[in-house]
């Protein structure tokens, strides 16, 4: 059986050495503070013997007036160690923290949509906040109270052989039984911690669902089954932490016996030399004092282990997303596309997500400036499509192109900074109407923002808000009506002027009024771009210069809406079907 210092040093706990290793001086330097708080505590242990020896049995006035002093220089030297030690681990602990969240965050945004897509986004909050402050833990308050309690030990156990050698190894002999509960009650911590710690993950991302959530909540009356289940998901973390408390505790408890067990053989022994002229009160009192501060650091270093399972286990879950491998990934030497008209091929295309063929054999040429619109049955493969575009999957096989470069031959930054997107769900942030615009282009001026705010018919609404453009919006934009929000989605795609233009059912969840609204700044946005549209109403593509007609990941039709009309095929049936439904 392994044991649990034996932590398998794979590269992840290397790399988290290195953070540390790159703090030498500081690390060095608690060190340093680690001995002062050390020796002071050895030297107050060491005090005792002369304080009853040459104070109180030999009344040696000038001891009474020398030792006050020097337990004040003593405490002094230790209060200056403990502030050090303090403040010098804590920087490091934090500055680690700061670099993996960064690098944590910095993963998670590079990683593709279909990570995302397996992945719950409160799982992913968790291990940003949760894990790795338990990893700050460890780091830093633990390898700060590691080191104060190992010289400690150290500094006390060369006094108790000093005093007197033979009490030293009586005192010493449970020592060796301390192992015991590090090792046992650290490996079930390390267990546990890793079971609580995907529990509060899970009940994170329990909370952004049912708060982001909460109309729907609401307006089907789940409220007492979500309280229920809140209730459920509270009363697994509250078991487990009753585990990792019991394990935690069992480890001081043993200490205690232990402890026990080595003082009461230094009293009887130690007792029996004084009683026999052997040894001196204070020599023994001095030695008793050594041992008992001798073993109150032992028994801390238990806790510390305890500590560093949970932030063991943390580090592993940070670390497995750290290491997550991308499957879009950067070409070796990318081509650089830049802000001109484009012309769009997909060539003998196929999609699949896992083992399921979503599209199958696909042959579109947009020419630059063409409007290409894609209909059909949901789940006929529109949006898998035109997701292919920006590379957010990447084909099965054959390739798309872009000005006849193969997209994954292109810089991945160059190739998204020729599209702008609008998609059936608005997404906006907490922030104000100004930046929700400029957010694809920071720099942008106030006359650009402004301008594109009027391109998309959004200035007149924009003007009324209490602060104008300065008005924060809410949490994606619920402060806002969905042709509103959809209206500063096409002002933002207006500013960031990209030659290729994808709309995702940009107008499906609006009303009647609305959708003219957003129809008209539509109509602006186009002119001039390669434009991918997915319509649910086909209505709002009869006049794309080419339709096509996607049906279980084939195309099945392709022209205009005279012309596939007349064939009286798939699309025919699916533009009647709307009328008849009363959908149009």
């Amino acid at each position: 059986m392994k044991s649990t210092f034996n932590f398998e040093l794979r590269n992840r706990h290397r790399e988290l050495l290195q953070m540390i290793k790159a703090h030498w001086f500081k690390f060095i330097s608690s060190m340093i503070c680690s001995l002062m708080v050390s020796g002071c505590t050895a030297a107050m242990a060491w005090l005792v013997g002369p304080v009853v020896d040459e104070m109180f049995t030999n009344k040696n006035i000038l001891m009474i007036k020398l030792l006050p002093l020097a337990v004040i220089a003593i405490f002094l030297v230790r209060g200056i160690g403990v502030f050090g030690q303090e403040y010098l681990m804590s920087y490091v602990g934090q500055d680690i923290i700061r670099q993996l969240r960064n690098r944590l965050y910095g993963k998670i945004q590079d990683l593709p949509i279909s990570f995302f897509q397996a992945e719950k986004t409160g799982v992913l909050m968790s291990r940003i906040t949760n894990d790795v402050n338990l990893i700050r833990n460890m780091v830093s308050d633990t390898v700060k109270a590691s080191f104060r309690d190992i010289f400690t030990v150290l500094g006390l156990t060369v006094l108790i052989f000093y005093r007197d050698w033979q009490l030293a190894l009586i005192a010493l002999v449970a020592v060796p039984l301390t192992v015991f509960p590090i090792v046992k009650f650290g490996r079930r911590v390390r267990k546990v911690s890793t079971r609580n710690q995907e529990t509060m993950a899970e009940l994170n991302a329990f909370l952004h669902e049912t708060i982001s959530g909460n109309k729907i909540v609401k307006a089907f009356g789940m409220e007492a089954y979500e309280k229920k289940r809140f209730g459920e998901t509270v009363m697994r973390i509250f078991r487990l932490e009753l585990k990792t408390a019991k394990a935690k505790a069992l480890s001081p408890a043993v200490m205690e016996l232990i402890a026990g067990l080595g003082s009461a053989s230094v009293f009887w022994y130690g007792g029996m030399r004084v009683y026999n002229g052997t040894s001196t009160l204070g020599t023994l009192l001095s030695f008793l004092t050594a041992v008992l501060l001798l073993y109150d650091p032992i028994k801390k270093l238990t806790k510390a282990n305890n500590i560093i399972q949970e932030g063991m286990a943390a580090a592993d879950r940070v670390f497995d997303i750290v290491e997550t491998e991308t499957t879009i990934r950067e070409s070796e030497n990318p081509v650089t596309l830049f802000r001109t008209p484009h012309r769009v091929v997909f060539e003998n295309v196929f999609f699949r997500y896992d083992t399921v063929d979503v599209l199958k054999n696909i042959n579109i040429d947009a020419a630059p400036g063409e409007t290409i619109a894609l209909v059909g049955m949901s789940g006929g493969g529109k949006t898998s499509l035109v997701n292919l575009i920006p590379r957010f999957f990447d084909v099965y096989r054959g390739a798309v192109r872009i000005d006849g470069h193969d997209i994954r031959d292109v810089s991945i930054k160059s190739l998204r900074d020729q599209m702008a997107i609008v998609s059936q769900e608005p997404i906006l942030f907490n922030d104000t109407v100004r930046s929700n615009i400029a957010y694809g282009n920071t720099a942008a001026t106030e006359s650009e923002i402004v301008d594109a705010a009027r391109a998309a018919y959004a200035y007149d609404f924009i003007r009324q808000f209490p602060k104008g453009f300065d008005t924060t919006i809410g949490e994606l934009g619920g402060r806002l009506s969905g042709g509103e929000k959809q209206r500063i989605c096409i002002a933002r795609a207006f500013l960031k002027n990209a030659p290729i233009l994808i709309l995702d059912e940009a107008t499906s969840a609006l009303d009647t009024e609305s959708e003219m609204w957003v129809q008209k700044a539509l109509g602006n946005l186009i002119k001039g771009r390669t434009t991918f549209v997915i319509a649910h109403r086909l209505s709002t593509v009869a006049s794309a210069h080419r339709i096509i007609v996607l049906v279980g990941g084939r195309i099945v039709e392709e022209g205009t809406h005279e012309n596939l009309m007349a064939r009286n095929g798939e699309y025919c049936k699916l533009y009647q079907m709307q009328f008849v439904n009363g959908a149009e």
